[in-house]
């Protein structure tokens, strides 16, 4: 299936006039870099697409990707670039002090992810593990990884249990702060979100160390592009797992706040890390906007950061949707010029198919491996099915949230199990052992539009069985 689609993707190249004599230029090994890309399995670990995605006003999903968008990212464009493994980002910027707001505009993005994926289940499939990102590139799908930027969703009072409900949902890799302060750590700008942009000090809060031990325990990946330098070393310290700059630059090439310092990357790749270089044009060139850049410019970047770390710790961070582009990169469909400049560079196949996507990879693996949380660990013989689907749109500000709970033949139920989780914060639901349902009663209206509900019971041994939802309330 992966060879098939090659072909069709050089045959469409050289249909469409898309391919030039560099293109096809040789490598050391003999293969050309169109070979190369498409042979590879290819990782993008940022991209901001789903927020075009979505409705400006409900952030209600409305533009499906299966065809063609104004968008960097759509599917055909994914398919002709041959990016296999995007990363899509749920990102907000902040509402200081709303938190249900935060939370509401993290989950409208993993909604809309779920939604796309619903939609195009043949070619699309969400995949938090790397044994579900395997499985999917065998069947010819586009293997998509849900992650968050900026986690101010994330505050005192409900930052592990929601964390435990961002991870049922699939979400693998977080970036505690965009370029704002907030609850787990100063951000890349050095100041709060509020109206007075208020001066931050400091790294990671005691809340962002406890998040960043949890992370580690139930195996997601902690993103530390869009840090200050202080959290950023804080980071280091507590994470007893590789981490990720999921798309920054060096910082020695354009002195810039969100590119990494020599002494970062070093520190980076002694933790088995991965930084993914970022396309945004300011961060690449001093000259630009009033110059433009080009590839060569963010192949520079990769050139200085292989020499000074080693291959396996460099990758591809685009943030596709989240900003310009070099002059001569229009969208994700032209991602093999990547590897055409870098083949013209003398790196060779192995080299490349490190870079393409098998260090995120191996960083995912190993990530994985240290987690003390097992995803198996949950019980077979209970099941739970909530009363509505992902996503679905509830007319009510107090509803009634229900689920059924299935029990095999001999199975049982730990009654004193049962709970229900609303944006992180716990509640004792009722139990009908009659029709094994149980349910919650919201009695304080729900502020914002998008909620996730989590139900949770255990049988005897203690295995837990845990079904999350995402709704909307129609305000």
């Amino acid at each position: 299936m992966k060879k098939m689609f090659v072909y069709l993707a050089a045959a469409l190249l050289i249909l469409s006039g898309g391919l030039t004599y560099q293109q096809n230029e040789v490598s050391a090994k003999g293969s050309t870099a169109l070979d190369i890309h498409f042979n590879s399995v290819v990782v993008d670990s940022h991209n901001d697409t789903m927020m075009k995605v979505v409705d400006t006003n409900t952030w209600l999903p409305v533009t499906d990707i299966k065809n063609n968008t104004p968008f960097h990212i759509d599917i055909p464009k994914l398919h002709k670039g041959g990016l296999n493994v995007p990363f899509f980002a749920a990102y907000t910027s902040g509402y200081y002090g709303n938190n249900p707001r935060s939370i509401s505009r993290t989950l409208a993005l993993i909604n809309a992810l779920y939604w796309t994926e619903e939609r195009n289940s043949d070619i699309f499939s969400i995949t938090p593990s790397l044994k579900e990102i395997e499985k999917a590139i065998h069947n010819g799908k586009i293997a998509a990884v849900p992650t968050i930027e900026g986690a101010y969703s994330l505050e005192e009072h409900n930052a592990i249990g929601l964390l435990h409900q961002y991870y049922d949902l699939g979400v693998r890799a977080v970036g505690f702060t965009w370029n704002y302060s907030n609850a787990l750590g100063e951000g890349a700008n050095r100041i709060y979100g509020d109206a007075n942009r208020t001066p931050s000090q400091g790294g990671l809060t005691e809340l962002g160390k406890k998040v960043a031990e949890e992370m580690n325990k139930l195996g997601m990946i902690i993103d530390v592009s869009h840090m200050s330098e202080n959290t950023f070393w804080d980071v280091i310290k507590v994470s007893k797992a590789p981490i990720i700059a999921s798309h920054s630059a060096v910082h020695s090439l354009r002195n810039h706040q969100r590119n990494l310092t020599d002494d970062q990357l070093k520190a980076l790749a002694k933790n088995g890390g991965v930084v993914g270089i970022v396309f945004y044009p300011e961060f690449l060139t001093y000259g630009y906007p009033a110059e433009p850049n080009y590839i060569k410019d963010y192949a520079d970047h990769i050139d200085y950061a292989v020499k000074l770390i080693g291959i396996d710790h460099v990758a591809l961070g685009s943030d596709f949707d989240g900003g310009p582009l070099p002059s001569d990169l229009k969208d994700s469909s032209e991602l093999y010029k990547v590897t055409e400049e870098l083949v013209k560079r003398g790196y060779t196949k192995q080299d490349l198919e490190k870079l393409l996507g098998q260090n995120t990879l191996r960083v995912l693996k190993e990530v994985e491996k240290a987690a003390a949380h097992n995803p198996d660990n949950v019980g077979q013989k209970l099941s739970v099915i909530p009363a509505f689907k992902m996503g679905e749109v509830i007319q009510s500000k107090t509803p009634l949230l229900k689920a059924t709970i299935v029990r095999d033949k001999g199975s049982k139920l730990d009654e004193s199990s049962i709970r229900v989780i609303v944006d992180g914060i716990e509640h004792k639901p009722t139990f009908n052992k009659e029709s094994s349902t149980l349910s919650f009663q919201v009695k304080e209206p729900l502020k914002e539009n998008f909620h996730v509900v989590t139900f949770e019971v255990a049988n005897n041994a203690g295995k837990i069985t845990r079904e999350t939802r995402i709704f909307y309330v129609n305000q």
